[in-house]
């Protein structure tokens, strides 16, 4: 696909509106483009996933504009308005892409009740789990239900019985009677991890979701199945039962287990954090993240986590720990040990230390294996942000040998280290025991408990 095509706009006609929209996109994508809180219903269809048209959902009236098949002229109306010959019967907007001069209805007498029948027969062997289920407040049944089902059932038969909590894999459980067989967790896994793993078994009404014999839903990317899963039938096992989500607050932020940058949503009530779940951005993350970038707010409640400042492992106030480290930094032979754990502020804010103390500064670069989606070999989540502040001006080593020669001659008395247990980096401990430690850091480890000075920093 040339860039032309990219950019080339098409206009098409949206319930008596003309927009203009890029060639090429579907139906469901174009409606949104008319703005004002306009949408197609949906289940099945993802943005960043193939189109499965399998929910019926999205049901649209489509027409062209009509032309006399001999000649190709336009057929016009008393009004001269050119006519619109309308499809007999609707058809789905996944799957159809806009073509110029193409008219679509989202809100016809015919597109109602397809959509109410389509939720009548969903709803048919659904279960009446809303009081209970973990998706209660963001459910697309629950919202479609309301809008654009009957309100009422017909239905008086008994419902079919399927299992309930279900073990997937290590961190997803599964309600089958809930599932309405969209098939995007299938789709994810097989398109996106790479881990074909997901599959229905039967027919009909009496169709499931399950894993294939033998295999478990236990990658690492396993978690963005309940994130799309349109009910309540996928549900993460970890946040299953703990908080309503209109309780939540959601934050924006950045996920910090490699430089990948994956942009997240945190879900917290009163200072304490539920889960954390990805925000879509294209350029980077899509609309997934890690499921082990998922798990990195557990640190913040750790057993070992740093929450008194200390001097020679005595509780002191802040002032008194602050004013102590002002006095050994002042003394010179300082070197300051970063981490590219820092936000851009807090390394500005080393970089200025440094500059005012003439301390030498080290930085260590910190590298696991990728898998070539979106954890990086790079785990150090802000290397790039300690070279634009210019707190290092060349990518660091992986060990801190340097600065051991250095504590061993004397020519370094003071240490500031930044959130790195030094004792891993090639520096040991009775080598620390030649210098003054100063600790800024937020979990306890080695260096912290042979410290002079202990200061908690936030995550």
């Amino acid at each position: 696909m040339n860039i032309q095509s990219i950019v080339e706009n098409i206009t098409i006609n949206i319930d008596g509106q003309d927009v203009e929209v890029p060639k090429g996109i579907n139906i469901i994508e174009a409606v949104k483009m008319v703005g004002k809180g306009k949408e197609v219903p949906h289940y099945c269809y993802h943005p960043k996933l193939s189109v499965a048209g399998n929910c019926r959902m999205c049901m649209v009236e489509m027409g062209m504009p009509m032309r006399d098949r001999a000649t190709g002229e336009a057929i016009l109306d008393e009004n001269g308005v050119q006519k619109i010959g309308w499809m007999p019967k609707p058809t789905i907007g996944c799957a159809t892409n806009a073509s110029p001069g193409m008219h679509i209805r989202t809100n016809s007498e015919m597109v109602k009740e397809s959509r109410n029948g389509v939720t009548e027969f969903l709803l048919i062997n659904h279960p009446l789990d809303c009081p209970i289920c973990d998706q209660a407040g963001e459910c697309r049944l629950q919202e479609f239900s309301a809008e654009h089902g009957r309100g009422y059932s017909r239905f008086i038969e008994k419902k079919n019985v399927k299992p309930k909590r279900t073990t997937l894999g290590p961190r997803v459980t599964l309600d089958d009677e809930r599932c309405i067989l969209c098939s995007r967790c299938i789709r994810f896994s097989k398109e996106v991890a790479g881990d074909d793993v997901l599959g229905f078994v039967d027919r009909g009404t009496y169709s499931t979701l399950t894993c294939f014999p033998g295999k478990d839903l236990s990658h690492n990317y396993s978690l963005n199945t309940v994130d799309i899963c349109p009910v309540g039938a996928l549900t993460s096992t970890d946040f299953r039962f703990k908080m309503r989500v209109w309780f939540l607050k959601r934050t924006d932020s950045i996920c910090t287990e490699s430089s990948v940058g994956a942009n997240t949503e945190i879900w917290s009530r009163e200072g304490k954090i539920y889960r954390i779940t990805p925000r879509r951005n294209d350029a980077v993350n899509d609309t997934w993240m890690t499921d082990s970038g998922r798990a990195l707010y557990k640190a913040i409640e750790s057993d070992d986590r740093l929450v008194q400042y200390t001097i020679e492992g005595v509780h002191k106030s802040p002032e008194e720990v602050a004013n102590a480290a002002v006095e050994l930094l002042q003394l010179g032979d300082v070197a300051l040990v970063g981490s590219a754990h820092s936000s851009l502020e807090e390394q500005f804010f080393y970089k200025t230390i440094a500059e005012r103390c003439g301390a030498k500064v080290s930085l260590v670069s910190h590298y696991g294996e990728g898998d070539g989606l979106l954890l990086s070999e790079d785990r150090s989540p802000n290397l790039r942000g300690a070279l634009v502040t210019g707190l290092i001006d060349q990518l660091p080593e992986a060990k801190l040998d340097a600065l051991a020669h250095d504590i061993n001659s004397g020519a370094v008395k003071t240490v500031l280290a930044v959130n790195e247990d030094l004792t891993q980096l090639g520096i040991d401990s009775e080598t620390l025991a030649k210098v003054k430690v100063i600790y800024v850091g937020t979990h306890a480890n080695k260096t912290s408990q042979v410290a002079h000075l202990v200061i908690p920093s936030l995550m």
